[in-house]
């Protein structure tokens, strides 16, 4: 039996109200949800409380899921939309205004790969790290979950689209602008610098 099959199975029993079967839906899916989170909160408690409420979400709204997607699409959807909510709450985020101001023309001919600077090589990782999570922080929100789900967590730009319910086109464009700020914002800090892959 494959996985698509044994989830349907698990996600009807679970309706059903076989509550084993909602732990294992649960467990599965508990690993990937929490690193989605933290990657958009930054934060540790602020993650486990995303991973909380959008398991309270499925287990009281199961019912809504109407099986077009995964589980974990649906799941990772509804993580998103509680993490992008929380930052908008807690004031956080920066406005829009700095990254659609971000000048693209600055950029042409560089290739975004080979952009490095001679400080970079003697940078501690530790530093590197830091200086990339603080650059990520100050993202936009709906930036930040593009550039989340595409540089960090590998997904497609389709796959992506559909986690996010936005058009392909608009997944680009806010991916490049992205990564246009991110590059900035680092090259900014003259900390450290992070090669912004541009695949």
């Amino acid at each position: 039996m494959n996985n698509h099959l044994d989830e349907k199975i698990l996600v009807q029993k679970a309706l059903d109200g076989d509550q084993k079967s909602m732990a294992i839906l649960v467990e599965t899916h508990s690993d990937r949800i929490y690193s989605l989170a933290i990657k958009l909160m930054r934060n540790e408690e602020d993650a486990e409380d995303i991973l909380q409420e959008t398991f309270m979400i499925m287990i009281k709204k199961l019912n809504t899921f109407a099986g077009k997607s995964s589980l974990y699409t649906w799941l990772y959807r509804i993580a998103t939309n509680l993490a992008l909510g929380k930052l908008r709450r807690k004031k956080i985020v920066k406005s829009e205004e700095d990254i659609q101001n971000v000048s693209e023309a600055s950029y042409l001919g560089k290739d975004i790969q080979n952009w490095k600077n001679p400080m970079e090589a003697e940078q501690d990782q530790s530093v590197m790290t830091t200086c990339l999570e603080h650059a990520i922080s100050k993202l936009p929100e709906s930036y930040r979950s593009v550039f989340v789900l595409r540089d960090m967590e590998k997904h497609s730009t389709r796959e992506t689209a559909k986690l996010l319910a936005i058009s392909e086109s608009n997944v680009k464009v806010r991916l490049m602008r992205a990564r246009l700020y991110m590059r900035d914002r680092l090259a900014e800090n003259m900390q450290c610098v992070e090669v912004i892959q541009a695949s």
